[in-house]
C-alpha cells in the first residue's frame, strides 16, 4: 500500500528551528569537559584475531604484552590502543597489509592464568581521517558525524586508565578498599567508577564524564556464596548435601563466573560451566588404571581431605575436558560484574549508597576526572588529544509550568514541580456504586474493624474530591488459591449492575498475589482492581487515601486534573492525538522470552485519558531482539479508531513520543515506525494523511546539570523543574534538547533528553518544549510533574503490566534455545503448536480493559 511518508526527506536530520527564547535564564554546569584534537592526524585501524581463544579478562594483558614485545619492529616505537575486543588503533602506519601477519606472544604464568602461547593475527582494516570530524564540528563539512572518529576518541581516552581499572562497557571501576566497601546483599558489593564518552556538541568535541555505580560479586569462598544465595542460616556440617532444586538455583547464579582454586600453590582461575549432579564422593575416574573418587584423588595428590564430600563439584570450562573441582576449594574471583537483575534489597541498598546531593556529585565527578591523569596520559599525547579538567558552563532557561484545572473552574499552579489539590475536586470525578473489598492477610492481622474504618475514610475523602462512593457490597477474607472462585461470587452478587472496583488488601511484601489478582480480574473479567499493602490500612490517613483515589478515579474513567495552558498551544487548534510507545526486551538470562511493546494514545481533547494496545514479538534464532515495534501499524490503526469513537473526529496531527531506543537505533527505528504510522492512516481511509512529529525520549544517558548559584536550585539543590538546555552540549546537526521537568527528591536529578527525528508539524522550539513539559503535569498518580511526558510513562507502565501477565501465565521459554517457540518445562505448558499471536491473546487484557487506564 502506498504511503505519503517522504523517505528521502527522512534521510536527513530535522533541522533545529532555532533556539528557545521563553523562560528566565539560569547559569548551569553540565558534566562535560572540552576536548582538543589534532585534525592533521590520520589514525590506522587494524583487525586482530587471537588463537587459541583467549579469555576476555586476559585480552588486555595479552595485547599489552604484544605491543611491548613488538614495540620497535612492528609498532615503530608508537603507542597503539586497544578496544578490549578485536580492534587496535595506531597513529603510525604499521608495516602490515590487508593480509594477516601472524605474531606469537607468550603470556607468562600469573595469578589468574597459566603460561600460554598465543598467535595474534593482525591486518590492516581502514584509515581514519580526523579532519573529517573537525569539518563537521565547524559546520564546513557535509553529512552526519563520522562515527569512526568518535570511536577512536573513546578508545584512546579509556586505554591508559584501563590498565589500572576494571573495564565494563563505557565505564571503568576500581575495587573499593576498607571502609569504602558497601555490601549490597546476596553476595554483591557496590563499586564506584567513571563513565566517559566523547560527544560532538555546539562547542566542538566534548567528553561526557559521570560517576558510575554497579554491582560486582564479592571475593569470597564459594561456600559463603552458596549460603547467601540459598538464604542458609548457620554453619553446615560434614554430611550436608543440596536438594536438586537448591543445586539448580546455585548453578544459575554460579554459571560463567570465574573461580580460583586454593588447594594449589598457584591460584589458577577457571570459568564455571555448571554443577555436577553427583557429589564429590560419588564421582570417580581412572587414575593409572585404578578407580578413584574426587575425595580420594585430592587426598592422594594434594594431601587435602574434603570436609564436605556430599556437595556437588564445579564443572569448569572447557566442558569437554570433564574437569571437576570440589566447591570447598574454590573462591569467587574479584572484579566480576553482576549481570543479573538486582534483588529488591540490593536495589534499595544501591540507591541509598549512590543518591548524592548535586554539589557532592559534581565534586565527585571533578575528582574522578583528576584521577584519570589525562594531562600525563602518553596515549592521549600520541594521538593528539587533550582534555580540559574544568566542567563546562551552559546557559539554560526555566519555562513556566501550566495551570492545573479542576472541577468548578478551580485551578492550581505548580511550584517547582509540585502543587496542592486540597480543597479541589477532580476535574471529572467518577462514582463507585458496587465495589468489593478482599483481605488476603489473616483476620488476626487485618481486623474487620480496621477495614471498616478505612472504607469509611475512603468514602469521606472521595466525597471531598467529588466522588460518590457507596459502602462496599462484598467484603471477604480469602487465600490466594481462592481468587478465581471469589471473582465468580462477586460477579454473581453484582448481577446486571456490574462491579466498579475490587479493592485488595495484601500482606506485607507480597509478590505472588498481585499478578494473579490482575490476571483474573482485569485480563479475564475486565474488572478494575486496586491493591494496597496492609501497612497502609491502620490508621487510615487522608493523604494516603487521597493518593490512592487519584489512581482509582483514573482507572474507572475519571480525570483528576488537566493542563489548561496546554490547550493554548497552537497545535491543539486542530484535532491532535498524543501517543506514547515503549518496547521492553527481556533481561539477560530470560532466554527466548519475547519482547513486549505497548502503545498508548489519548482519547480526549485534553490528552489526559489514554487507551492501550499491547504487542508481543519473538527473537530471532540468535536471541536478538528487534528494536522496532513490529506490529505498530495495526496498533496505531486501532488507536486512531478509538480516538474517533471517543472524540467523534479524526486527528489531523499525531505527536508520537517513543521510549526505549538508543542513538545507534534512531534512524532504523524511525524509518520503520513512521512508515507504519503512515500506512495505518492510509489503511483507514485513502488520502488520510495527518502530520506526524516523532520524538525519542531518553533517560538512559549520563548528562547531569548543576546550578552555578545555589540560590537558583530547588530545595534539594537540583536545577528547578522546567529547566531546558538546547545549546552548548546539544548536537551540532540534530534537533535535540534536555528538559528537567521534575523536582528533586533524592540525589541528583537526571534530565530527560529529547530528539525530534520527524517534525511534519513544524514546531517552533519553544512550542515543543512547552508541550513536552506540560505533558509531564498530567500524570494521574500524583500531584507532581514527572521526569518524562505522561504518555511515555504510561507506555512503560503498560509494558511492565504485560510482562507481569506473561510471567503469571508461567510459560517456560527455553533459555538455551534462541528460537521463539514456547518451552514446556515446569510451569504451565502451552498448547501444542501455539503461536506467539496466540500467546498474546492468552495474556492480553480483556477487550473492555484496553479502553481503561488499568496500569495506572
Amino acid at each position: 500500500m502506498a504511503t505519503t511518508f517522504d523517505r528521502t526527506m527522512a534521510q536527513k536530520a530535522v533541522v533545529r528551528p532555532g533556539f528557545g527564547k521563553e523562560g528566565r535564564p539560569i547559569d548551569l554546569f553540565a558534566n562535560f569537559y572540552r576536548m582538543k584534537f589534532n585534525p592533521r592526524i590520520t589514525v590506522y585501524h587494524y583487525d586482530i584475531e587471537i588463537e587459541p581463544k583467549c579469555p576476555k579478562f586476559l585480552k588486555r594483558k595479552l595485547i599489552h604484552k604484544f605491543a611491548q614485545d613488538n614495540k620497535k619492529n612492528l609498532f615503530q616505537n608508537g603507542l597503539p590502543v586497544y578496544d578490549g575486543n578485536k580492534n587496535v588503533y595506531s597513529s603510525i602506519k604499521l608495516p602490515v597489509g590487508n593480509e594477516a601477519t601472524a605474531v606469537e606472544v607468550e603470556l607468562p604464568e600469573q595469578v589468574d592464568s597459566r603460561a600460554k602461547k598465543f598467535t595474534i593475527k593482525i591486518k590492516f582494516a581502514a584509515s581514519i581521517d580526523m579532519s573529517c570530524l573537525e569539518q563537521v564540528l565547524r559546520g564546513s563539512g557535509y553529512g552526519d558525524i563520522p562515527q569512526e572518529t568518535l570511536v577512536v576518541a573513546d578508545i584512546v581516552i579509556r586505554h591508559f586508565p584501563s590498565m589500572r581499572y576494571t573495564v565494563a562497557g563505557r565505564s571503568m571501576y576500581q575495587r573499593p578498599e576498607g571502609n569504602k566497601r558497601v555490601t549490597l546483599g546476596e553476595a554483591t558489593e557496590l563499586w564506584t567508577g567513571i563513565y566517559t564518552s566523547a560527544r560532538p556538541s555546539n562547542w566542538g568535541l566534548v567528553l561526557n564524564v559521570d560517576e558510575s555505580h554497579t554491582a560486582f560479586y564479592e571475593e569470597q569462598p564459594v561456600l559463603d556464596f552458596m549460603a547467601k544465595q540459598l538464604n542458609m542460616r548457620g554453619p553446615i556440617n560434614a554430611n550436608f548435601s543440596l536438594r536438586d532444586s537448591d543445586r539448580m538455583i546455585l548453578e544459575k547464579h554460579l554459571k560463567y563466573l570465574r573461580v580460583s582454586v586454593k588447594h594449589q600453590a598457584q591460584k589458577r582461575q577457571y570459568r564455571v560451566e555448571k554443577l555436577t549432579t553427583k557429589t564429590a564422593s560419588q564421582i570417580s575416574f581412572d587414575v593409572n588404571g585404578k578407580k578413584m573418587s574426587i575425595g580420594q584423588y585430592f587426598k592422594q595428590q594434594y594431601s587435602y581431605t574434603l570436609k564436605y564430600p556430599n556437595l556437588p563439584c564445579i564443572w569448569v570450562s572447557p566442558k569437554e575436558k570433564n574437569t571437576f573441582i570440589p566447591m570447598e576449594v574454590c573462591d569467587i574471583v574479584a572484579g566480576q560484574r553482576c549481570m543479573r537483575k538486582l534483588t529488591d534489597n540490593e536495589t534499595r541498598n544501591m540507591i541509598r549508597a549512590t543518591a548524592k546531593k548535586p554539589p557532592i556529585r559534581k565534586q565527585g565527578t571533578d575528582e574522578q576526572i583528576r584521577n584519570m591523569q589525562y594531562p600525563g596520559d602518553p596515549y592521549l599525547k600520541q594521538f593528539g588529544f587533550e582534555v580540559d579538567t574544568s566542567m563546562v558552563q551552559v546557559k539554560g532557561r526555566v519555562i513556566q509550568p501550566p495551570k492545573l484545572g479542576y472541577a468548578n473552574n478551580q485551578a492550581a499552579t505548580a511550584q517547582n514541580g509540585v502543587w496542592d489539590n486540597r480543597g479541589k475536586q477532580f476535574f471529572r470525578p467518577t462514582n463507585i456504586k458496587n465495589w468489593a473489598v478482599l483481605m488476603f492477610p489473616p483476620q488476626n492481622q487485618c481486623q474487620s474493624g480496621d477495614v471498616k474504618a478505612f472504607c469509611d475514610m475512603m468514602i469521606k475523602v472521595g466525597r471531598d474530591n467529588g466522588m460518590q462512593i457507596a459502602q462496599p457490597c462484598y467484603v471477604k477474607y480469602l487465600r490466594e488459591n481462592e481468587i478465581q472462585s471469589v471473582c465468580n461470587e462477586i460477579k454473581a452478587k453484582a448481577g446486571n449492575n456490574g462491579i466498579d472496583l475490587v479493592y485488595c488488601i495484601l500482606p506485607r511484601n507480597s509478590t505472588s498475589c498481585y499478578p494473579r489478582i490482575k490476571h483474573v480480574f482485569e485480563n479475564q473479567n475486565a474488572i478494575s482492581t486496586q491493591c494496597m499493602e496492609m501497612r497502609n490500612l491502620k490508621p487510615p490517613k487522608p493523604q494516603t487515601i487521597g493518593n490512592i483515589l487519584q489512581k482509582i478515579n483514573t482507572k474507572i474513567g475519571g480525570v483528576n486534573n488537566i493542563a489548561t495552558d496546554m490547550m493554548n498551544i497552537p497545535i491543539f487548534k486542530t484535532p491532535c492525538i498524543i501517543m506514547g510507545a515503549d518496547n521492553a526486551h527481556p533481561a539477560q538470562g530470560e532466554g527466548s522470552r519475547p519482547s513486549v511493546s505497548a502503545l498508548v494514545g489519548s482519547v480526549d481533547k485534553f490528552a489526559c485519558r489514554y487507551a492501550t494496545q499491547i504487542g508481543i514479538q519473538k527473537t530471532d534464532g540468535k536471541k536478538v531482539h528487534s528494536p522496532v515495534i513490529e506490529s505498530l501499524q495495526a496498533m496505531v490503526k486501532n488507536m486512531l479508531i478509538k480516538f474517533y469513537q471517543s472524540v467523534r473526529v479524526k486527528p489531523q496531527r499525531i505527536i508520537f513520543y517513543r521510549d526505549g531506543i538508543s542513538e545507534g537505533q534512531f534512524h532504523h527505528v524511525m524509518m520503520y515506525e513512521v512508515d507504519a504510522i503512515k500506512k495505518a492512516c492510509m489503511e483507514l481511509e485513502k488520502g488520510y494523511n495527518p502530520t506526524v512529529t516523532y520524538v525519542v525520549c531518553q533517560k538512559r544517558h549520563h548528562t547531569r546539570l548543576f546550578v552555578q548559584n545555589p540560590r537558583d536550585g530547588d530545595r534539594s539543590g537540583n536545577v528547578p523543574a522546567g529547566t531546558v538546555v538546547d545549546q552548548g552540549v546539544t548536537s551540532t546537526t540534530d534537533f535535540d534538547f534536555y528538559l528537567n521537568s521534575h523536582a528533586g527528591i533524592q540525589g541528583t536529578n537526571k534530565p530527560a533528553k529529547y530528539h525530534v527525528l520527524v517534525d511534519e508539524n513544524r514546531f517552533p522550539a519553544d512550542a515543543i518544549y512547552k508541550l513536552t513539559y506540560h505533558l509531564c503535569h498530567v500524570y494521574a498518580r500524583c500531584t507532581r510533574s514527572v521526569s518524562i511526558p505522561a504518555p511515555t510513562y504510561y507506555a512503560h507502565l503498560a509494558t511492565d503490566r504485560a510482562r507481569a501477565h506473561l510471567s503469571n501465565a508461567k510459560y517456560n521459554f527455553d533459555s538455551s534455545d534462541g528460537a521463539s517457540s514456547v518451552g514446556t518445562g515446569g510451569g504451565r505448558p502451552p498448547k501444542p503448536g501455539q503461536s506467539i499471536e496466540e500467546i498474546l491473546r492468552d495474556i492480553s487484557p480483556h477487550d473492555a480493559t484496553k479502553n481503561k487506564m488499568y496500569w495506572i
